[in-house]
């Protein structure tokens, strides 16, 4: 038994790219965007991503007929979760270079600076 099969059973590669990857890392990413947006904490992407991986975890099962509980559960929302902080780290980056401009430069993608 391969590690993927011992996580997802008998679903295919290509099942899971498509739920995981594709459905769940675009719902990741649009929330994580979401959450930023409004100014929240980054601490509540991880509140939402479980909520996530938890409907994503169902789709596997429901669908696929994956274990509905299963290290799969954690792999998944440990990809969602990644994907949500990076679209919130990412967001907030712009928003303080937009909204304060005059007080912040982009530093990366992920980070700004005081401007000087």
């Amino acid at each position: 038994m391969d590690g993927v099969e011992a996580l997802y059973g008998p679903e295919s590669p290509l099942q899971i790219v498509f739920v995981t990857g594709l459905i769940g890392g675009g719902a990741a990413w649009l929330a994580g965007r979401a959450i930023a947006g409004t100014w929240r904490p980054l601490w509540h992407v991880v509140g939402y991503m479980a909520l996530l991986g938890a409907a994503i975890r169902f789709i596997h099962f429901a669908l696929f007929e994956a274990p509905l509980i299963s290290i799969g559960y954690f792999v998944d929302t440990a990809f969602l979760l990644l994907i949500g902080c990076l679209s919130w780290w990412i967001t907030r980056t712009t928003q303080m270079v937009m909204q304060y401009y005059w007080l912040y430069e982009r530093r990366g993608p992920l980070s700004w600076r005081e401007r000087h």
